[in-house]
C-alpha cells in the first residue's frame, strides 16, 4: 500500500481482534552516533515517550495508560524504530501520540536527567557483567577505526557528554519519510493504514541525513585475548567474518550455522562441548549480518580450569566442519527444522508486523514469505560444503575470555 503523500506501508489485514499493530523504523542507527556521544539513538529510544507537543512526561505517559496504547522506541546498530499497539476504538488517539512523538518531542530537563540516570546505572550493571565485557572487546577488534566496534550503548563518559541539542539534532537528522519502513498488521483497510501513515509521517521531513556507512571487512585476528575478572567460570566470546544478508551464499551459510551451533541440543558444538564432554551448560554459534558486514558470532561459559580445553574443541569443530562439511543427514534434518518452524514465528500481531519490518529492512521482496522456504530447500550438500570450506576459518576465530582461564596468559 502507497498513502497519498507517497509512503509505503505493508499490511497483514486481521479483522479477528479489534487490535492495530504498528512497527516502523528508519534506516540508520546507533552506529551512526558521533564519536564521543555513543548511546546517542539510545537515549532517544528512551526519551521519545516521555512527553511531546503540550504533553509533559506524567501527561504524555498517563494518556497512553488510560487508553491501554503500548507505545516504544528501540536503537540497533543499523536502524532506529519503533511500535504501537492499540486497540482499534482508541486507534485516533494513539496515531496522533505517535506522531507528537515523532515531530514534537520534549526531551524536559526531568525525564533527559532520569533516562540518562537510568543509563548509566545499567551500564554500571553491563560493566560487570563477563559476557558483555567479551563481546564489546571482540567488536572493537573486529572492527578497528569502525563505527561497528564502537558501543551502541554508549559509555559513562559519552552519556555524560549528550546534551539536549544532540537529542534534537538525532531527530532532525535521523527521522525522515525517505529513510522510513513500516509494517502494519490487525483491524485495519489499506484505506485506513493510508490516512494513518499521512498522520503520522506525513509531517517528517523529505530526506534525512546520509545513513550509509562504509563497507568494512571484519579484522582477521587468531588466538585468545583474556580479561581478567576475579571470577569462577569465565566468558567466552567468539568470532570470524561470515556474510551479509544479500550474499548470494547467505541460505547455504544459514543451515551450515544451524548445524554446526544454531540448533541448540542438535548442534555439533552442543553435543561435543556439553553432552560429551560437559565443558559448558551451553555453546552457540549465530550469523549476523549487518547493513555492511557479516560475522560468525558465538559464545560459552566454563569453569577457569577448563577454558583452554572448551576452545579447542570449539576450533576444532571449525575445522572438521570446514575439510568435510556436514552429513546428509545432519543436511535433511536442518533443512526439516528451518523449514518447519518457520510458522512458530507468526505467533502474534506484533510479531508478524516485526517480520514485515525486517524484511523490507533487508530488501528481502514482498514475495519473500512466499519463497522463503524454497531458498532453504534448495541448498544442497555441495552448496553448503563449498561455503564450509571457504568461510569457515579455524585460524582466524578470534576469541575472548573474561574470567581467570588457566593456562591462557592476560592480554592475547
Amino acid at each position: 500500500m502507497v498513502s497519498a503523500g507517497g509512503i509505503e506501508a505493508w499490511l497483514v489485514e486481521d479483522h479477528t481482534n479489534p487490535i492495530v499493530a504498528l512497527r516502523f523504523a528508519f534506516r540508520g542507527g546507533g552506529a551512526l552516533d558521533p564519536e564521543g556521544k555513543e548511546g546517542l539513538a539510545d537515549m532517544v529510544s528512551g526519551l521519545l515517550d516521555e512527553g511531546a507537543g503540550e504533553l509533559d512526561s506524567q501527561a504524555f505517559q498517563k494518556r497512553l495508560e488510560d487508553l491501554s496504547i503500548t507505545l516504544s522506541f528501540d536503537a540497533g546498530r543499523d536502524s532506529f524504530g519503533g511500535r504501537l499497539r492499540t486497540l482499534t476504538q482508541n486507534q485516533d488517539e494513539a496515531v496522533d501520540l505517535l506522531r507528537m512523538a515523532l515531530t514534537v518531542p520534549r526531551f524536559d530537563d526531568e525525564p533527559v536527567q532520569r533516562v540518562r540516570n537510568q543509563i548509566l546505572a545499567n551500564l554500571r550493571r553491563q560493566a560487570e557483567e563477563p559476557g558483555v565485557i567479551a563481546r564489546r572487546a571482540l567488536f572493537k577488534e573486529m572492527f578497528p577505526g569502525h563505527a561497528y566496534g564502537r558501543p551502541t550503548e554508549g559509555t559513562p563518559e559519552s552519556i555524560n557528554a549528550i546534551e539536549t541539542g544532540d537529542l534534537r539534532a538525532f531527530v532532525n537528522r535521523r527521522i525522515a519519510r525517505n529513510n522510513l519502513v513500516v509494517g502494519a498488521v490487525g483491524d485495519i483497510s489499506p484505506n485506513d493504514l493510508a490516512r494513518v501513515v499521512d498522520n503520522v509521517f506525513g509531517g517528517l521531513p523529505a530526506e534525512a541525513a546520509e545513513w550509509n556507512l562504509p563497507d568494512v571487512q571484519p579484522h582477521a585476528a587468531s588466538g585468545a585475548a583474556v580479561i581478567e575478572k576475579p571470577i569462577p567460570q569465565s566468558a567466552i566470546v567468539f568470532g570470524q567474518r561470515g556474510v551479509k544478508r544479500d550474499d548470494p551464499d547467505y541460505y547455504a551459510a544459514y543451515v551450515l550455522n544451524h548445524i554446526l551451533g544454531g540448533g541448540g541440543f542438535t548442534s555439533r558444538l552442543y553435543r561435543q562441548v556439553r553432552e560429551k564432554r560437559g565443558l559448558a551448560y551451553s555453546v552457540y554459534s549465530a550469523l549476523l549480518p549487518m547493513d555492511e558486514a557479516g560475522i560468525i558470532f558465538g559464545g560459552a561459559g566454563t569453569r577457569n580450569d577448563r577454558v583452554v580445553e572448551t576452545i579447542d574443541v570449539v576450533k576444532e569443530e571449525w575445522r572438521r566442519m570446514a575439510a568435510e562439511g556436514p552429513t546428509v543427514d545432519e543436511l535433511a534434518d536442518a533443512k526439516k527444522y528451518l523449514t518447519g518452524s518457520f510458522s512458530l514465528q507468526f505467533s502474534s500481531s506484533d510479531r508478524i508486523a516485526s517480520i514485515l519490518l525486517s524484511i523490507q529492512l533487508d530488501r528481502l521482496g514482498i514475495d519473500y514469505l512466499d519463497r522463503r522456504n524454497g531458498l532453504i530447500e534448495a541448498v544442497t550438500l555441495d552448496d553448503v560444503k563449498r561455503i564450509a570450506q571457504t568461510l569457515l576459518d579455524p585460524d582466524h576465530l578470534r576469541f575472548v575470555v573474561v574470567g581467570q582461564p588457566q593456562g591462557l596468559p592476560a592480554g592475547g
